[in-house]
């Protein structure tokens, strides 16, 4: 009886030890294969041509903005040799770390970067070096220094109008009342390219609930287009409710979960 109960035991660390080396306690996924991977995005592609198709859109309308917050280097390294180059980060800070890792660099490849999360002004600087596109811009004074930095390095930057659609205090971005008076003043700034917007609505298990939001989204970067500005990019949809807002018009839906795991953030 004893000599079970230390086997057991010993299975126990032996788990506990090797799932915080590949998947950390904290939910920082270090490690999956390319089969995994490369499992995950066929399905997620299926899914994203049959409802684009299904709403009379070409499946090459949408693309996929791979989020890869809580992912280590390596495991974006094994998402890149499955065919990914659009990647989404959070934090500035933590973007930077895989940017320069050796995992990626080594490549020697070109792949696109998206600061999907909140920008602090203090990283603006960093955000213009690092990113290809900004996702997150929520107010004019952001949005002045981010052209400043630009101008600094001679880089027309693009970025995306982050809208508030919902109550929710957690929630960034522009309110819909000041949408036109701020888009208007942010497209004269001269390094800056407005492409579309972007929204985070509330989270609802039942992914129906989110169609208002991404409709209202959709309806708003409409009346800009009769006001004159060019705004092909609508940013909505994550993994449980991608489906839904392409259907109502996504350009670029957000995926993390669905390729990566659950992660805690």
């Amino acid at each position: 009886m004893k000599g079970r109960v230390m086997y057991v035991a010993l299975l126990m660390t032996v788990f506990l030890i090797l799932y915080t080396y590949f998947n950390d306690l904290t939910g920082y996924v270090k490690y999956m294969d390319e089969i995994q991977i490369l499992n995950n995005l066929k399905e997620i592609y299926r899914k994203m041509a049959h409802v684009a198709m299904r709403a009379g859109r070409g499946p090459s309308e949408v693309a996929l903005i791979a989020v890869t917050k809580n992912v280590d280097a390596d495991v974006i390294r094994k998402a890149v040799d499955v065919g990914l180059r659009v990647f989404g980060e959070n934090r500035v800070q933590e973007a930077y770390k895989k940017v320069m890792s050796d995992e990626l660099r080594v490549m020697g490849e070109k792949f696109n970067w998206h600061l999907i999360g909140h920008l602090q002004k203090n990283k603006a600087k960093a955000a213009v070096e690092l990113f290809d596109l900004i996702q997150s811009v929520d107010s004019f004074e952001l949005a002045e220094i981010i052209n400043k930095q630009a101008e600094s390095v001679n880089k027309t930057q693009r970025i995306l109008l982050q809208v508030k659609l919902s109550d929710e205090e957690s929630k960034h971005g522009i309110s819909k009342d000041n949408l036109l008076t701020l888009t208007e003043k942010i497209n004269v700034l001269s390094s800056l390219k407005i492409e579309g917007l972007m929204t985070i609505p509330p989270f609802f298990d039942n992914a129906e609930k989110v169609r208002p939001y991404f409709r209202e989204l959709r309806t708003l970067r409409d009346g800009l287009e009769k006001s004159g500005f060019k705004l092909p990019e609508l940013s909505m949809g994550m993994s449980n409710d991608f489906e839904v807002a392409i259907e109502e018009g996504a350009t670029m839906v957000r995926i993390g979960t669905a390729i990566f795991g659950e992660r805690s953030y």
